[in-house]
């Protein structure tokens, strides 16, 4: 189902446009706003939302019609899909890919939930204004019920445009911190290490992986279920016994992987890697591209690699920067562990942004609200095991 709203184009000769008599101007086509809630349709898109995904420098993997589509087969909602689309001529100009949550409050999020690191709009890199005003009134009109909530939104994304020319109630807050790197050879990340006994650890470490004769294959399109099977059963045995993110282990995350994956390896969006020691796979790793990073996403690691003092880290980090040439960094995604911060990594923390209308601001004040009691109930818990132990 969708609902259109053709914009307006000024006709030449009315006052304003500059019409000059003898110049006959070009004709710009109309803007046509859409809303689609229907999952055929999103399937559709697949072609347009490419070639926007193409033109918005600012996109990530997680903004791909591969990965959010996917997305949506495995964890969407019957009827709560809410996709808003400015056209012109057509072709797709920007695009708010969003679904309704009803509880705790009325809210529209963003696709990707929380196995994307990032969530953005897409936004056409040449359009000066009237193709975020059309989505910005869109979404304003989307949201006359509920509140518009973005979260882990990267600097520099495209719906911070939107966040700025917003006229009612808004806020930014802080997100997730993410840890990056130059877009940089592993040469020159080992050249950025504080001292010459912390580079030399790091070489020596880059010769035992040669020693014990790791080999390295980026797998065709043709194999990723295979391959995606392999990481993910190494990932398990390699967290057994030890906390981890249970959604890794769930038949529909794997279904969606899989389905997501190969065509991103297909359009170059995604690699997915194969390490082996005498033929026997003992890692696995998938990392996303898009113009803007390279990003490593999830691996696998046979506990052998540990017994033969391989260092899995410097394994993986070296393996995708063979990715980064061309790209502005190299993420390390969402969170802030140890092995991340000894390649001296800049901190980047994503944000929260929130929209609402005059009508639904006590629903943004609610949402801020129950985020301040859940980080105090996590300050608390985490004070309570800490002093458990004293």
């Amino acid at each position: 189902m969708t609902a259109t709203e053709p914009g307006r184009t000024a006709r030449a000769g009315e006052p304003g446009t500059g019409f000059v008599p003898g110049f006959t101007p070009r004709r710009v086509p109309e803007l046509v706003t859409e809303l689609l809630t229907d999952e055929a349709g999103f399937a559709a898109l697949a072609p347009a939302w490419e070639r926007l995904y193409g033109r918005c420098a600012a996109a990530t993997p997680f903004q791909s019609h591969a990965w959010l589509h996917s997305w949506w087969l495995s964890y969407g909602r019957p009827g709560r899909l809410r996709l808003l689309l400015v056209r012109s001529g057509g072709e797709l100009l920007a695009a708010a890919p969003l679904m309704l949550v009803r509880r705790p409050l009325p809210v529209l999020v963003p696709l990707g939930g929380p196995i994307s690191d990032y969530a953005d709009i897409l936004l056409d890199d040449a359009d000066d204004g009237p193709a975020v005003r059309a989505l910005t009134t869109a979404l304003a009109r989307a949201a006359r019920t509920a509140l518009v909530d973005f979260r882990e939104v990267r600097p520099g994304a495209a719906v911070e445009r939107i966040h700025g020319c917003w006229s009612g109630p808004r806020r930014a807050v802080p997100d997730s911190l993410c840890l990056e790197l130059p877009a940089v050879s592993m040469d020159g990340l080992v050249a950025r290490l504080p001292s010459n006994k912390a580079q030399q650890r790091v070489r020596a470490k880059l010769r035992k992986l040669d020693s014990l004769g790791v080999e390295r294959r980026a797998v065709g399109p043709e194999e990723v279920a295979g391959a995606l099977d392999r990481l993910l059963e190494l990932h398990r045995l390699q967290w057994q016994g030890r906390r981890v993110t249970t959604e890794h282990l769930q038949p529909r995350f794997r279904t969606h992987l899989v389905r997501a994956v190969g065509p991103m390896v297909r359009s170059g969006s995604a690699v997915v890697t194969e390490f082996r020691i005498a033929g026997e796979v003992l890692a696995v790793d998938l990392t996303l591209l898009s113009r803007g990073l390279a990003g490593g996403y999830l691996y696998g690691a046979h506990p052998d690699l540990r017994a033969h003092k391989a260092d899995v880290a410097v394994m993986l980090l070296d393996a995708c920067t063979d990715q980064v040439t061309g790209r502005g960094a190299l993420s390390l995604l969402r969170g802030d562990e140890p092995y991340k911060r000894h390649w001296r990594p800049e901190p980047v923390t994503n944000r929260r942004l929130l929209l609402a209308r005059r009508p639904t601001a006590p629903l943004l004040t609610a949402a801020l609200c129950e985020t301040a009691a859940r980080q105090r109930g996590k300050e608390v818990l985490r004070w309570w095991r800490e002093h458990r132990r004293c």
